[in-house]
């Protein structure tokens, strides 16, 4: 058979593949028979190994340190030279380590061991005591000195802050994983990147292990001083109140950075083990996005919101309040159980009118417009913020098979429906930001090989026109003056409204004894530079947020606009230079 004109190119490349395999295995056998690798595979000098590098840190907004790390080490024993154990047990105990701890480890090692960790994560005093114990014992006539012990560094994750913005933070276990708020969140890129190689199996050696790069360090929104201020705010609220628990918020309502929340309790993220004891059974570790609640009246703003928006009000839409109304066959009747006849809308909101906005979502919206806007400010929906375990609350739905027609009216004045903290204030952040919601975040930058990267400002919907989130903010200030509210700065003007609401009982219906009170707010109102979400859960000296949570909302202002260098309203207004003027008086 006469052969292909190509069949001599087939048989070339097979006789090149035949070489190369050949010369591989060459090599293989080569290398399997030098001394080095010869150790690793038939004497077991080497292992393989993996390391993991320092986590990267994380800091706050101006570069303050909030999460770093710090040296520890792993102690070791050399049972190869048969240690004086009396020698060596006592020198541990006068260096303050637990010998409980290191007599469990001796139990657990083989009967054969070479060579045991008798404790790990020991803090750098008690070991350079140890150290210490060890070079005096060269001097020993008896020879029985504690040469045996080997120490090895390592790092450890350290808060130098303790439980500033724990809340926040999250913690890492000594297993370098991430649990909760940060930590949790981006936990891969501050872990780094592990790298598995093969080093001396001796422990003793591990002055030859390598050097693994860090990982990621990240900025945060945060600002060291203003979480300061507000954890120092809410604590004394707590005691003054004798509420149960308790939660601030403060945002960035044009970027939707937040520049500080706390929530109670909070833990000393060095000791994270107590954890079980701060928090018992399902504690929230952060309620500003774990704990969905009835906020009650706050959610009026944005009811009011959405029925001026769908034209269903003007402000000056008059309602003539008899002190109740009907909806889905149920009476509705105010906060105080009162007729307040004739009223505007912002006269409602000032009221804070349950009659006047069941009239509102159920007679002027209607419940296709009424739920169309709550879900348009994100309402029964995670808001996707950078922190672990974010709950969604709930909203019901028409169709949902637990909804009843009654809610086209409670829910209009924040019965009904559940939200978390950090919903309200995304939600709220269109009213302030001129119709636009924005996505709230806790990371400001990554830090990689140098190179910052920043996160950018997102807008997650614009729920109300421009002209709506104007005229909104400005009836909230507008109802906040005409009733000499407790929330009111001297020399600035502020948006806001109260919530307070019976907290619901698992079997149905509302505890008559406990409430939440609530306040959110913004300003100042004509160029909002935070909005402020504050919130007490069971608080015992008043039963109403005005008098409650309105005057911590007000502390916490006072001290954002020193914090923020926000100058008061008459001196802002002349600072800005309006194009073509000589005078250089502002609007």
């Amino acid at each position: 058979m006469k052969r292909q004109p190509h069949t001599w190119r087939y048989l070339s490349v097979a006789f090149l593949l035949a070489v190369l395999g050949i010369a591989i295995l060459v090599q293989i056998v080569r290398i399997q028979n030098s001394p080095e690798v010869a150790g690793v595979i038939n004497q077991g000098d080497y292992v393989w190994k993996d390391f993991f590098p320092p986590r990267g840190e994380i800091h706050d907004r101006h570069g303050s340190l909030l999460a770093g790390n710090k040296t520890v080490y792993e102690i070791g024993l050399d049972l190869t030279v048969n240690p004086d154990m009396p020698t060596v047990m006592l020198a541990l105990q006068m260096s303050g380590i637990d010998l409980n701890e290191v007599n469990y480890r001796i139990s657990l090692a083989p009967v054969n061991a070479q060579y045991i960790i008798l404790d790990d994560f020991v803090s750098t005093h008690k070991a350079e005591q140890l150290m210490t114990l060890q070079k005096a014992a060269h001097s020993d006539p008896t020879g029985k000195n504690l040469d045996a012990v080997y120490f090895k560094a390592h790092y450890a994750r350290s808060y130098p802050e303790n439980d500033l913005a724990s809340n926040v933070l999250g913690f890492v276990t000594e297993d370098n994983h991430g649990y909760l708020g940060i930590e949790e969140k981006y936990d891969n890129i501050l872990a780094g990147i592990p790298v598995r190689m093969l080093v001396p199996a001796d422990p003793r050696r591990a002055t030859e292990y390598p050097t693994i790069p860090p990982g990621q360090t990240i900025i945060l929104t945060i600002d060291r001083k203003i979480q300061a201020a507000i954890e120092k705010i809410l604590d004394q609220a707590l005691v003054d109140t004798g509420a149960s628990s308790g939660t601030i918020v403060v945002m960035d309502p044009l970027t939707g950075e937040i520049l500080a929340m706390s929530s109670t309790p909070r833990l000393n993220l060095n000791d994270y083990q107590s954890i079980t004891t701060v928090f018992p059974g399902e504690t929230p570790f952060n309620r500003a996005i774990s704990q969905a609640y009835e906020p009650g009246s706050v959610s009026k703003i944005l009811t009011m919101a959405g029925a001026l928006d769908s034209g269903a009000v003007q402000p000056g839409t008059v309602f003539f309040d008899t002190g109740s109304i009907l909806v889905g066959g149920f009476r509705i009747v105010n906060w105080d159980g009162g007729a307040w006849g004739n009223q505007d809308m912002t006269g409602c909101l000032a009221n804070s009118l349950n009659v006047c906005l069941a009239w509102v979502s159920s007679t002027q919206m209607g419940s296709d417009s009424f739920y169309s806007y709550m879900q348009r400010f994100g309402l029964g929906h995670a808001t996707g913020i950078d922190l672990a375990q974010e709950t969604s609350g709930r909203l019901k739905l028409p169709g949902d098979g637990d909804w009843r027609p009654v809610e086209l009216g409670t829910n209009a004045f924040g019965q009904g429906v559940s939200v978390t903290p950090i919903q309200m204030v995304m939600a709220a952040s269109a009213l302030a930001n001129d119709g636009q919601m924005v996505y709230p975040h806790v990371l400001y930058a990554q830090i990689q090989a140098g190179k910052q990267s920043n996160t950018k400002t997102q807008i997650v919907g614009t729920p109300i026109s421009a002209n709506t989130a104007d005229t909104i903010s400005e009836m909230l200030a507008n109802a906040l003056e005409t009733e000499s509210s407790a929330a009111l700065i001297p020399g600035y003007r502020i948006a806001g409204k109260t919530g307070t609401a019976q907290i619901p009982l698992s079997g149905g219906g509302y505890d008559e004894n406990d409430i939440n009170a609530t306040f959110i707010g913004w300003g100042p109102v004509d160029d909002p530079r935070f909005i402020v979400y504050v919130w007490l859960e069971k608080p015992q000296s008043n039963r109403a947020a005005s008098v409650v949570a309105a005057p911590i909302f007000k502390q916490v202002v006072e001290k954002l606009v020193v914090l923020m260098d926000v100058p008061p309203d008459v001196v802002r207004l002349q600072m800005t230079v309006v194009p073509g003027s000589s005078t250089g008086i502002g609007r």
